[in-house]
């Protein structure tokens, strides 16, 4: 090898780390917006994918519907208290509607159904059960006469192979009782999400969608919290043990609260599509941190099939992105 040859080398080897060091977040401030967007999204990838865990350790030691109560609540105290100090306007008329409708769909049925589901499955099925919401988009579509292009109807079907690799080598699971009703609750709370998707579309209204966002959440945190305290499945706050409380915590201000800026401030600087690609990390970075934090079971099935159903997903994603919008169904904007 020349002297030449190992300069060229090194020079590539250097830019390589170059390129890298745009990610460095010790330096990040001094970067440009592009650089600082991609970091945010790295940011949603991440921790929107710990939150299956956190929630999954949260549940361990309370109700499933009494934690995403709490966390919906402080999240939402949160949320409002920033706009009306920014002066926001509150919604008006029947724009409360629409926030109310979005809080159950939104809240209480997907996050608050899909938070009680991991307490009797892994933290790392029910994101990838929750990742599929986008093929649920197209079997809504079929049954609802709109006009699917044939690439997405491969997806879902390409989608579909992936949950049933998955789900093969828990056949003998499903005659425990505890594992089908999770896994019917994960799949209710997905299903809430992809019509909250199509409501989101069809009543789209001039108010503050972040605004509206932190409304939903309080109004959510409120009702579930007034539920699990009249059904009598509440404890005590007192009693509450300080795992679940650091869960609540990393949830709401990681989960609810920072991850949601990252997104909003991603979302602003890059590409729609560019930012998709959260929704085929976040179950991967779930099934990975629960193989190798809580124990939870890897196999081969699992690794297969979680890839053939985020590739489902990304065909079904790419399939309406290449509809021209004027021909686009509901199903757009996912």
């Amino acid at each position: 090898m020349s002297r030449f040859d190992i300069i060229k080398i090194l020079s590539h080897t250097g830019d390589s780390f170059r390129h890298l060091s745009v990610l460095n977040p010790l330096t990040i401030h001094k970067k440009g917006t592009k650089s600082k967007a991609v970091f945010a999204l790295i940011m949603v990838c991440f921790f929107w994918g710990t939150t299956w865990l956190a929630s999954g350790i949260g549940v361990k030691s309370m109700p499933a519907l009494q934690l995403a109560g709490i966390r919906q609540l402080l999240a939402g105290i949160i949320y409002v208290t920033y706009f009306l100090i920014k002066g926001a306007s509150l919604p008006k008329g029947k724009e409360w509607w629409t926030v109310i409708i979005l809080s159950i769909l939104n809240f209480a049925l997907s996050n608050g159904l899909s938070t009680w589901g991991i307490k009797y499955i892994s933290a790392g099925l029910g994101a990838i059960i929750a990742s599929t919401f986008p093929i649920w988009l197209v079997v809504i579509g079929l049954f609802s006469g709109s006009k699917i292009p044939v690439k997405a109807i491969m997806g879902l079907v390409v989608g579909f192979g992936g949950v049933c690799i998955i789900f093969y080598e828990h056949f003998h699971d499903f005659f425990n009782p505890g594992f089908r009703f999770g896994i019917i609750l994960s799949i209710i709370g997905t299903w809430s999400w992809a019509f909250g998707t199509l409501y989101t579309k069809k009543q789209a209204s001039t108010f503050n969608p972040y605004f509206s966002l932190g409304l939903q959440m309080l109004i959510t945190g409120a009702g579930l919290l007034t539920l699990t305290k009249f059904n009598g499945t509440a404890i005590p706050l007192t009693a509450i043990p300080w795992q679940s409380w650091a869960s609540i915590s990393y949830l709401v201000l990681f989960g609810s609260v920072f991850a949601f800026i990252c997104y909003m401030y991603a979302l602003q600087h890059l590409p729609t599509g560019q930012i998709s690609i959260y929704a085929y990390i976040n179950p991967i970075v779930a099934v990975l941190l629960g193989w190798l934090l809580l124990n939870e079971k890897m196999s081969v099935f699992i690794g297969v099939g979680s890839l053939v159903a985020l590739l489902g997903v990304y065909l079904v994603n790419k399939a309406f992105k290449a509809v021209p919008a004027r021909e686009q169904p509901e199903l757009e904007g996912m």
